[in-house]
């Protein structure tokens, strides 16, 4: 069996087709509000640790967590780079290897469990009531449920859970 080049695999998947364009010119990083107010994120980096193959370090820190998904670094990539697309990418192979953070473990759990992603709490109920809003309708769980069936979403998410265990 051939070893597969982590940035191969990437770019073999929906959305990370783009990595092999990057150029390591930085635009990205200067582009990013999350790595103007952390040190801790910084897509450049994460694009070039993925190209030398730096999978673990990639998958399994939590950098790839910290993107707020607002696309300006892909909006301003001179060469195209779909990078926010590429974090989507790269989280969802993290979690296929049963990496996932505690606070998206919680939204799947909710998500499942309710249709949700937070309960629907009395304070917020008693507030919708006070500015004259209707209460919240209750989710069709058994449509959200075949949702998640369909795109196999109960499967991995599973999966991820067993793994941590």
């Amino acid at each position: 069996m051939s070893t597969i080049r982590f940035m191969e695999e990437i770019r073999r998947r929906h959305g990370g087709e783009t990595i092999a364009l990057c150029y390591q010119c930085g635009t990205c990083t200067g582009s990013c509000p999350v790595s103007k107010t952390s040190d801790r994120y910084n897509p450049r980096e994460i694009i070039r640790l993925a190209l030398l193959d730096n999978r673990q370090e990639v998958l399994y820190g939590d950098a790839i967590w910290l993107c707020a998904s607002c696309y300006n670094c892909q909006e301003r990539c001179p060469q195209g780079v779909e990078i926010a697309e590429i974090i989507f990418t790269l989280r969802n192979l993290a979690i296929r290897e049963g990496k996932i953070p505690k606070l998206y473990e919680e939204f799947a759990n909710n998500l499942v469990a309710s249709g949700r992603l937070a309960p629907i709490s009395k304070f917020l109920e008693k507030k919708r009531a006070e500015y004259g809003l209707p209460p919240m309708k209750p989710v069709d769980i058994e449509a959200v449920n075949k949702i998640f069936s369909a795109t196999g979403f109960l499967e991995l998410f599973s999966r991820s859970k067993g793994e941590k265990s």
